[in-house]
């Protein structure tokens, strides 16, 4: 497949990705197929998306969205709303889900090319 092609998948797969985490978060259907879909999803972005020059501004995102998206779930938790803000606990765990293979692949990535520099 020519490079051009390649990006399009990739950035293609990232707006579905981050679709279908919305959507189906926001109508509460976590089944086994979405969250297959989304790791899917997640390593095609890292393997087609994620560029030498974008993968340390991507990790560090990636670890904010990986932190941040547990704590805000336990704390609308132990303040009782999960009724009211469930939606958006559900949202950010499937991106989280999206997220982190496209993460995994993205720190490989750095890892190789430090072993290779030196």
């Amino acid at each position: 497949m020519a490079k051009d092609t390649m990006e399009k998948v990739g950035s293609w797969a990232f707006v579905i990705g981050l679709i279908v985490a919305v959507v189906l978060g926001a109508v509460n259907a976590g089944a086994a197929w979405v969250f297959g879909l989304l790791l899917v999803l997640g390593l095609v972005v890292g393997l087609l998306n994620v560029t030498s020059s974008e993968i340390m501004p991507f990790l560090v995102a990636c670890v904010a969205l990986l932190v941040s998206a547990p704590s805000l779930s336990a704390s609308v938790s132990a303040a009782g709303a999960e009724s009211l803000l469930g939606w958006l606990t559900r949202i950010l765990n499937l991106v989280a889900v999206f997220v982190l293979p496209a993460a995994v692949v993205a720190a490989l990535k750095a890892i190789f090319a430090v072993a290779h520099s030196k």
